[in-house]
C-alpha cells in the first residue's frame, strides 16, 4: 500500500493545498490549520455555517498567511502580542490576532464580521486525551492530528452512491491529509498502528462526518452526490461515543519526519475487532 495523496488546508475550512512531501510534526502535517477565521466572540467558523470558506485558497508567506478568493486577496500579518481566547468545539485556544485592517476586509469578503487568528508558537492545544494519549498538542484542525483515509473505502462509496442514482464523489470531500492506494474497503477500521516514512501513526478515532461532505469544495455548495445518504448504508456507527456515519480514521503521528507521495505504508498493530456498525433493516 502506498501514499497517493498529502494534502494541507493552511486555513481551517479553506481549500486544500495538495503536496508532493511534507513535515510531519507531533501536532499534524506542518501548516495544516494554522489559521482560522472565528466570530467576534472568538467561535470557530466553517463549511457548515460559511459555504464559502471553499473558495478561499492560502498560502504560507513569512509572518503569516495570504488569502485569495476570486479577485480579491489581502495578505495578513500577526503581532504575537495581539490576542484573543478562540474556541474549537470544546477547545479554548490563545490564539494570535490579525491586524483590523485585515479582519475589516475578511468581514466584507463573507458579509458579516469575522477574525483572522493563528495557532502560533505561543498557543497550545492538545487532543483528547481519552483517545490520543496525555499532551498531545494539535493544531485548529477538528480534533486530531491527521486525518487518514483510503481509496478502496471511497470506491465501495461511491458504488453504494451510483447504486441510488447520485453522482459519485471525490475524496476532496473529506478533506484529507493522507491518501492510502489498497484492495479492501474499510480495512482501515483493522489498523490500529501504522508506519509511513519511518514515522508511526496510532489510529485512535474514527472520523464521524458531517454536511461539509455534502459541499463541493471549489464553490461550497451542496450539490452533486450526497456522501452522507451513501455511507448510512453500512457505515452507521454503533458506538454511542462516536455517533453519526464513518470515513475515514483520526491519527496521531508518534515521531516526526518527511512524507512523500509514494511512500509505503506498512501496518504495524491490528485491532482484534472492527469498529461496530448498526446494520440496517
Amino acid at each position: 500500500m502506498k501514499v497517493t495523496g498529502l494534502n494541507i488546508h493552511p486555513l481551517k475550512s479553506g481549500r486544500a493545498i495538495a503536496q508532493t512531501r511534507v513535515s510531519v510534526q507531533l501536532d499534524g502535517l506542518a501548516g495544516d490549520r494554522r489559521f482560522m477565521i472565528v466570530d467576534p466572540d472568538g467561535r470557530f467558523i466553517t463549511q457548515r455555517e460559511l459555504q464559502s470558506l471553499a473558495q478561499v485558497e492560502a498560502t504560507h508567506v513569512s509572518g503569516g498567511i495570504h488569502l485569495t478568493m476570486g479577485a480579491s486577496a489581502v495578505t495578513a500579518s500577526f503581532d504575537p502580542a495581539n490576542r484573543m481566547d478562540v474556541r474549537v468545539w470544546s477547545s479554548d485556544v490563545n490564539a494570535a490576532v490579525a491586524t483590523e485592517a485585515v479582519n475589516t476586509t475578511l468581514s466584507g469578503w463573507f458579509g458579516q464580521p469575522v477574525k483572522l487568528v493563528h495557532i502560533d508558537a505561543a498557543a497550545s492545544r492538545y487532543a483528547n486525551p481519552e483517545w490520543a494519549g496525555p499532551e498531545s498538542p494539535m493544531s485548529f484542525a477538528d480534533g486530531y492530528q491527521v486525518l487518514i483515509t483510503t481509496t478502496a473505502s471511497l470506491a465501495d462509496l461511491n458504488v453504494s452512491l451510483i447504486a441510488k442514482g447520485q453522482e459519485p464523489v471525490g475524496m476532496d470531500r473529506f478533506r484529507t491529509n493522507i491518501l492510502v492506494d489498497n484492495d479492501d474497503p474499510w480495512e482501515e477500521d483493522l489498523w490500529e498502528s501504522v508506519e509511513i516514512g519511518g514515522i508511526a501513526f496510532d489510529l485512535v478515532k474514527p472520523c464521524a462526518r458531517c454536511i461539509m461532505t455534502t459541499q463541493d469544495q471549489a464553490t461550497g455548495e451542496r450539490i452533486g452526490g450526497n456522501p452522507i445518504q451513501g455511507l448510512a448504508e453500512k457505515r452507521m456507527s454503533a458506538d454511542r461515543r462516536v455517533p453519526g456515519v464513518l470515513f475515514g480514521w483520526n491519527a496521531v503521528p508518534r515521531g516526526e519526519g518527511t512524507l512523500s507521495l509514494g511512500d509505503e505504508m506498512r501496518v504495524l498493530k491490528v485491532r482484534e475487532e472492527r469498529w461496530p456498525m448498526k446494520v440496517r433493516a
